[in-house]
């Protein structure tokens, strides 16, 4: 079923978003949600992450599990939330190879510190970027009309 332009455009953002974060740090999907402008969508990330193209498809998507670090997107309480059988092991080793400490609870659950591995900035780094290169234009624009 093709995606509207909108839910697109979404799908998109959310893997533009997880792109940003760095390696051996992890955030949670309502942080996702909230630097996309949506601090209500947290599920919505996740059927995007749920949604997260094989590479191995036969047209390779742009967005898929190699360029897309999914593994670096928990939950707010800092524990990996289960896809299926066997996808929360496979999450915690995806973060260990990482240098991320995962810890393991007696019911088979998974954690990660979030105060020692939390990623949680006010502004996604290529927003960070966009601000800075439109004040040093407005900078650059004043200049000029100074000069004149």
């Amino acid at each position: 079923m093709a995606r509207s332009d909108e839910a697109e455009w979404w799908f998109n953002a959310v893997y533009e978003a997880i792109q940003q974060i760095p390696r051996g740090r992890v955030t949670t999907y309502g942080h996702i949600a909230r630097l996309l402008g949506r601090p209500e969508c947290p599920r919505q990330v996740g059927i995007c992450l749920k949604h997260l193209p094989d590479y191995r498809a036969i047209d390779t998507p742009f967005f898929n599990d190699r360029n897309v670090p999914w593994q670096r997107v928990i939950n707010s309480k800092g524990g990996i939330s289960p896809r299926g059988p066997g996808s929360t092991q496979r999450h915690a080793v995806a973060l260990r190879r990482e240098g991320v400490t995962v810890s393991s609870g007696a019911l088979g659950d998974y954690s990660v510190d979030l105060n020692a591995y939390g990623w949680f900035p006010d502004l996604l780094p290529s927003e960070e970027q966009a601000e800075e290169s439109e004040d040093e234009g407005e900078e650059e624009l004043m200049v000029n009309q100074e000069s004149s």
